[in-house]
């Protein structure tokens, strides 16, 4: 098991073993290992990740619980919710914000349950309605700077259900497009979105 926290497009691998999906980043040039937990350790594996030099990181260490609570205390930590949404057609739900490809999600509001925020933010985000939540598929983890803090953001994502229907893409969210995408074309999208999204679509399946 492991743990994977983006910074920027660069993944740090937070794990007790060196796995398969790892293992090919373990001999990179630009690519940081530490295996010896200590504070010091933690704070100059977040360090290096910022560096532009470095593109990966490998922290190894068991408990992996220690070593996350570790790296957590770093940070402020946002949760949010959002889903990978299917029409009766099997088509499958895809937004442009920001200039990139994405999955509908948002922040989780005072007193909301996860998958409450994942629906609400689904229908606001894309104007859908009758959205049906079926599973959970995975949480990914970013990080950000915002007004001189350091953010992590922790998004749980869920495989939800709709009937088929159009779509209203949110402006006010800086959404311009949502498009119903056939899953055999999911792959073109992947080009311009962020590495987590594509993490989503793997976990179900449909890259």
């Amino acid at each position: 098991m492991h743990i994977k926290v983006y910074f920027n497009d660069k993944p740090l691998f937070l794990t007790e073993e060196i796995t398969p999906e790892i293992e090919p980043y373990r001999h990179h040039d630009d690519a940081v290992l530490i295996d010896e937990f200590s504070h010091p350790g933690v704070n100059s594996m977040i360090h290096e990740m910022r560096q532009p030099k470095v593109h990966a990181g490998i922290f190894i260490h068991t408990p992996l619980e220690e070593l996350k609570k570790a790296i957590w205390k770093k940070f402020i930590i946002i949760q949010a919710a959002g889903g990978l949404v299917l029409n009766e057609s099997g088509q499958l739900l895809m937004i442009f914000r920001r200039g990139k490809w994405d999955l509908p999600k948002g922040k989780l509001d005072p007193g909301e349950t996860l998958e409450e925020c994942a629906v609400r933010e689904v229908e606001e985000e894309t104007g859908l309605t009758n959205v049906t939540l079926e599973k959970p598929l995975v949480v990914t983890y970013h990080t950000y700077d915002e007004s001189g803090h350091h953010i992590l953001k922790e998004s749980h994502w869920y495989l939800m259900h709709t009937p088929n229907q159009p779509l209203v893409p949110q402006t006010e969210e800086q959404i311009t497009q949502a498009e119903w995408v056939e899953p055999e074309q999911a792959r073109t999208y992947m080009g311009n979105t962020f590495p987590s999204i594509v993490d989503v679509l793997t976990t179900a399946g449909y890259l």
